[in-house]
């Protein structure tokens, strides 16, 4: 990263300040993105000119609209929903839907944003999107969620097309609730447009390892960054944010090349189990029943649950953040490097914060940014979407390779880049200038559009 911002883009961001106030994570993403392209301009002085960047920086659609549903004591309850088309340079727009009660247009348009990046990054040909709710699904019953799924892709619909805008899940969308949002398009548009929602269950269209996608995908770039410093995972003690989909798959992939998971967490609290994360016992609790993380150390003598703790506090060797944003600060991040973390890898979307970044930087920390570290969910749904495309279904096993292949890729464009650039091994410079030249050229040659 770079202290401060070119002059040249500085006068851009003040005009993202101005046109979105009040959106603090917009413009964290978007100046982080900022500080890393002044030597972008020097080489491509016709980005400037065309103001590709200035375009970048303003969706080409926002959506917002009501979703009235009704609970089960029959009462009429009303959410606000959000659909970002960020950028359809590079195919259609492609990105999650976030049902949390955080989620407000700044929120989505910051994922959004990294979204952009984050598929183009990919090679795939996918643009960039996001969308979500205010609506919480926690605590809701089947029927309250089916309901709220049904009226919101009520209106969501007219909006999206496998050529289009092709949504998937993200925090509090699973395949529960993309299996009701699917049957409720189906129903509307009375076509079975399986390529129009990704992450869906294998028995309609789904497909093998999208589930496990962002998470491998995680420790699979996490992997390439230790090989170039001729180092690996085995062996090493590794500590986990999050007991959510992206968290479970990075510890079982993790595990499976020799690492010890020592803890994880949930929004109210963190377990540390020096013995070793149990995975099926951690798989029982949060995928089948749907309990708080506490349950792990009430079942588990080895376990140790912290009301409110963090597993920042316990020394490691590799840290994965895979909760939410900025929840891994400088005060973090300079305990994690004084207890002797060698790399950090990014599940989650912007989760660790400018301050901590600079932190891992100035360390000389192997650090893997979200926008390429946790590109494998949105590259599985690009290959979920190439299934629907041909009406095939591969193994767990091909797929599984495709990802492989995509991380690595990844994982050396941005090193190369970075080396182009003069900072090499900073993947933060890497990942926002790999994608941003991407997305620059392509915009450059559809035109004023």
């Amino acid at each position: 990263m770079v202290a401060g911002l070119d002059e040249k883009l500085e006068p851009i961001y003040q005009d993202v300040l101005r046109r979105n106030p009040g959106e603090t994570e917009f413009h964290q993403a978007v100046r982080e993105v900022l500080e890393t392209l002044g030597p972008v301009l020097v080489k491509f002085p016709e980005f400037a000119e065309q103001k590709i960047i200035q375009r970048i920086c303003e969706p080409e659609r926002q959506i917002i609209f009501r979703v009235p549903w009704q609970d089960d004591s029959g009462r009429v309850q009303i959410n606000r929903a959000f659909r970002v088309e960020f950028n359809s340079a590079l195919g259609p727009y492609k990105g999650g839907l976030r049902f949390h009660p955080s989620v407000y247009l700044g929120i989505v348009k910051f994922l959004g944003f990294e979204q952009i990046f984050k598929n183009a990054l990919t090679g795939l040909p996918i643009g960039g999107g996001k969308g979500g709710s205010d609506f919480d699904p926690k605590g809701k019953s089947d029927a309250e969620v089916m309901r709220f799924c049904q009226s919101l892709m009520t209106e969501l619909y007219r909006h999206l097309g496998e050529h289009t805008d092709v949504p998937a899940g993200d925090i509090g969308v699973g395949h529960r609730e993309i299996g009701y949002l699917f049957g409720q398009y189906k129903r509307i548009s009375n076509r079975y447009e399986s390529g129009v929602l990704t992450g869906k269950g294998l028995a309609w269209g789904g497909s093998r390892a999208r589930t496990e996608a962002t998470g491998y995908g995680t420790i699979f770039f996490l992997e390439e960054m230790l090989k170039v410093r001729g180092d690996s995972l085995e062996g090493k003690t590794c500590v986990v944010s999050g007991s959510g989909n992206v968290a479970i798959y990075a510890i079982e992939k993790a595990m499976a090349l020799g690492a010890r998971i020592i803890a994880c967490s949930d929004s109210n609290g963190a377990v540390i189990d020096q013995a070793g994360i149990d995975l099926d016992l951690l798989k029982q609790i949060k995928e089948v029943e749907r309990r708080r993380i506490r349950v792990y150390a009430e079942e588990k003598a080895s376990a140790t649950y912290l009301e409110g703790g963090s597993v920042w506090t316990v020394p490691c060797q590799v840290a994965l953040p895979c909760a939410t944003q900025n929840e891994l600060t400088a005060k973090d991040a300079e305990v994690l490097v004084k207890q002797g973390c060698i790399a950090v890898a990014e599940g989650a979307n912007m989760p660790t914060t400018p301050e901590g970044i600079q932190v891992f930087l100035d360390a000389g920390i192997a650090f893997g940014p979200g926008k390429a570290a946790n590109a494998g969910g949105v590259a599985t749904s690009a290959l979920e979407m190439q299934q629907n495309a041909s009406r095939d279904s591969w193994t767990f096993d091909y797929t599984e390779q495709r990802l492989r292949e995509i991380m690595t890729n990844i994982h050396r464009t941005c090193y190369e880049t970075s080396e182009e650039f003069c900072a090499r091994g900073n993947y933060v410079v890497g990942a926002n200038i790999a994608g941003f030249l991407r997305v620059g050229h392509a915009m450059a040659a559809l035109g004023l559009i």
